[in-house]
């Protein structure tokens, strides 16, 4: 039997970048001195964690930062057949978010964005999966059980999060984090990203 078209996929990229260590060490202090600087940092999607204001994209960390993230980026944009001649990617914002244990982020999506990213320069064991939810309006009205989940009939999927993965996501998805079971920190970079016309 032939298996069904996927029309209307969601797509997510779970992307472990080679070479890490050294982007993570320096973005650790990055974060760890933003945090100083600004304890309170603001409130979000965050439930008991600490959200850091926008960084500073002009500053040396951020910068490095994108331009080690940037080959996965060009990935999505090669994978959704996007047209490159025309366009580029622009990185809106980006901050990052500490979870300690007990912390956690509730249901929430991007706007204004194409497509999201989270990265991980911290991920102990057990500290917390990021949770996709189908998009979808139809199967909130109506859905017949299932007798286990899979590709075509899960209305929600987990990533666990591991150091130097970055994850990939169209900006319109809500997403959650578990909470952080653990007594270490979990460290992630979000950013958004738009795709725009190039300028002339």
């Amino acid at each position: 039997m032939n298996k069904p078209n996927l029309f209307f996929p969601t797509p997510v990229w779970t992307l472990q970048l080679e070479n890490y260590k050294l982007i993570n060490e320096e973005m650790y202090k990055f974060i760890k001195d933003t945090q100083d600087r600004d304890k309170e940092g603001i409130y979000k999607s965050n439930v008991k964690g600490w959200h850091s204001k926008d960084f500073d994209l002009k500053r040396n960390e951020p910068r490095n930062f994108i331009s080690f993230v940037l080959p996965a980026i060009e990935k999505v944009m090669t994978d959704m057949n996007w047209e490159k001649q025309t366009q580029m990617v622009n990185i809106n914002n980006m901050w990052a978010i500490i979870n300690t244990g007990g912390a956690a982020n509730i249901r929430h999506q991007h706007g204004n964005s194409t497509i999201s990213g989270a990265y991980y320069v911290k991920a102990p064991k057990d500290s917390g999966d990021i949770i996709f939810y189908d998009p979808r309006p139809a199967p909130v009205y109506s859905y017949p059980n299932a007798s286990s989940p899979n590709l075509l009939n899960a209305q929600v999927n987990g990533i666990n999060p591991k150091e130097g993965v970055l994850v990939l996501f169209p900006s319109y998805v809500d997403h959650s984090v578990n909470e952080n079971l653990s007594n270490e920190e979990r460290i992630v970079i979000s950013f958004n990203i738009t795709i725009q016309k190039k300028s002339n």
